[in-house]
């Protein structure tokens, strides 16, 4: 008996989207200049003409990578059912953590291309930045906000996203080196210090 193998035939919209997750997958663990053609046809069992295909370029297939990552990143942080503030912010510390922490590698290279020149990539970055700490503004509304000592105004605001950058690099260095601190301790931290930076 003998038996015959072959490539599974996929609709674009499939195939795209297993080479996004591959994309992903890969940049848990590599940075993004180390993501090729080569090695995505090579994982992926395809031609490197295939996924030119797909992807018009590299770079074209690394904004999408990003992209992907960026909406991971939004969805594993958003908001449970949970009434007290402060402990849900903890909690959604805790998931962005989690995540930096299981994709070290590639976020880090994430963070330094757009601050590196990379304009696309740099602004997918800021979009992020805006979405998650906008989220703040929008699930808690003007009654829990005042409760809290906090005014939705375009000086709160800035102060958020300075706290949202020290948390971005606090939590990139607590991953490399936790310095002693607990994760319990790390994020009860970074909660509490939201209002306190923009409460007046």
């Amino acid at each position: 008996m003998t038996t015959t193998t072959g490539r599974v035939r996929m609709s674009p919209e499939s195939r795209r989207e297993q080479l996004l997750d591959l994309g992903a997958r890969l940049l848990s663990t590599r940075t993004l200049d180390e993501i090729s053609i080569e090695l995505l046809a090579e994982e992926a069992g395809i031609s490197r003409g295939l996924l030119y295909h797909y992807f018009g370029s590299l770079q074209e297939f690394h904004v999408a990578v990003v992209r992907q990552a960026v909406q991971d990143i939004f969805a594993i942080t958003a908001p449970r059912d949970i009434d007290d503030p402060v402990e849900q912010l903890a909690v959604s510390l805790g998931a962005y953590a989690d995540y930096v922490s299981a994709n070290y590698t590639g976020y880090v290279s994430l963070i330094r291309a757009a601050a590196g020149g990379n304009e696309e990539l740099r602004e997918i970055y800021l979009e992020a930045r805006r979405a998650l700490t906008g989220r703040i503004f929008e699930i808690a509304g003007p009654d829990d906000l005042a409760a809290l000592g906090f005014v939705d105004s375009a000086a709160t605001r800035l102060l958020v996203d300075g706290w949202a950058a020290m948390v971005e690099n606090v939590v990139v260095a607590w991953v490399a080196d936790p310095h002693g601190l607990s994760r319990d301790d790390l994020l009860r931290r970074l909660a509490l210090a939201l209002p306190a930076v923009v409460v007046d």
